[in-house]
C-alpha cells in the first residue's frame, strides 16, 4: 500500500464513518484489507484501492470501511461499568419510570457482547429492559443477532455459571439462550447519521468509540448521544474516554469513572 493510498484512506473513514486511521496502523490497514481484496476478485489490495479511486462504488467503499473498524470488545468489559448498572442505576431508573421499563442504547455494539451483558445484568435482577444495539459494520451486527460465539469469546469476561446459564453449546460454538437474544434488538446505524426515529432513552452505553474517532467528529456523535437521552439519563464512555472539549452537554458523575449525565440547558445555554 503506498503512502497515498494509505492517506486517501485515512479521509474515506473519517469523511464517511468518522473514525481515524494513524499511520501506525498502516500495515494492519493492509492485512485487513486483504481478504476484502480477495473476496471481492482483485489480485491485491493496491488493485483493488485503484479500482475504488477510479470508479468509487459505495458497496466496496462501505467494505473497505467495515474492514478498518476496531470491533475488540468482550463481555462485561470494564466489569465496574455493569455493577453500577446492576447495583445502582437498574433499580433506580426501574422505580422511577412509568411501568418500570428502562430503555438501554448500546452504541457502538460491534458483534454484541456489551448488549448481551447488559441484558444479562437486566434479566438476572428482574429488570423490564428495552436494549437497542447498533453498530456501522453489518458483519458485526449479523455475528451479534445470530448469538453466537467461540469457546474463547464466550470465556472472555463470563464467569462459567453464567455462562451456562444463559448459553448453550451447538457444536463447537455457543449460543445465547432466546430469551437473552430476545432481550435485545440488533441494527446497523452510523453515528454521523441522522436519528431514524424520536426515541429516546434512559441510559445510552457507547464505550470505547470516542476514542477512535477523528477529532473533528467527535462533537457531532456527542449531540447526537445526547438528543437521544432523556433528560434524566446517564451515558456511560469508556473508562479514559471524556467528552470535555468536544461537549459541554455532559458532566461527569463523581466517583463514577466513566459515568456522565446531562448538563441543565440553562448551564449549556451559559456556555
Amino acid at each position: 500500500m503506498t503512502p497515498e493510498d494509505f492517506d486517501r484512506l485515512q479521509s474515506l473513514l473519517a469523511s464517511r464513518a468518522g473514525f481515524r486511521l494513524t499511520r501506525d496502523r498502516m500495515q494492519l490497514a493492509e492485512h485487513r484489507l486483504g481478504p476484502v481484496a480477495r473476496r471481492e476478485g482483485y489480485h491485491n489490495v493496491e488493485a483493488m484501492l485503484a479500482s475504488l479511486w477510479s470508479r468509487p462504488v459505495a458497496s466496496l467503499g462501505w467494505s473497505v470501511i467495515e474492514a478498518l473498524l476496531n470491533g475488540e470488545t468482550w463481555f462485561r468489559r470494564d466489569r465496574a461499568a455493569f455493577e453500577v448498572m446492576e447495583r445502582e442505576l437498574l433499580p433506580a431508573l426501574t422505580a422511577a419510570r412509568p411501568g418500570g421499563r428502562v430503555r438501554i442504547w448500546c452504541a457502538g455494539a460491534s458483534t454484541g457482547q456489551e448488549a448481551y451483558s447488559l441484558a444479562i445484568a437486566a434479566l438476572e435482577a428482574g429488570a423490564q429492559v428495552e436494549i437497542e444495539a447498533t453498530d456501522l459494520s453489518r458483519q458485526a451486527i449479523e455475528k451479534a443477532a445470530s448469538g453466537l460465539y467461540t469457546a474463547f469469546e464466550i470465556q472472555r469476561g463470563l464467569a462459567a455459571r453464567t455462562m451456562l446459564r444463559w448459553f448453550e453449546q451447538v457444536d463447537d460454538q455457543w449460543r445465547a439462550r432466546p430469551e437473552l437474544r430476545a432481550a435485545v434488538k440488533f441494527r446497523r446505524a452510523n453515528l454521523l447519521d441522522e436519528p431514524v426515529d424520536e426515541g429516546r432513552f434512559d441510559v445510552v452505553f457507547c464505550r470505547h468509540v470516542l476514542t477512535d474517532l477523528a477529532p473533528e467528529r467527535r462533537a457531532r456523535v456527542l449531540d447526537g448521544l445526547e438528543r437521544r437521552l432523556v433528560d434524566d439519563g446517564c451515558l456511560f464512555l469508556g473508562r479514559d474516554e471524556r467528552p470535555e472539549g468536544d461537549s459541554v452537554a455532559f458532566r461527569p458523575v463523581a466517583g463514577r469513572r466513566g459515568l456522565y449525565v446531562k448538563t441543565s440547558a440553562a448551564i449549556r445555554r451559559a456556555a
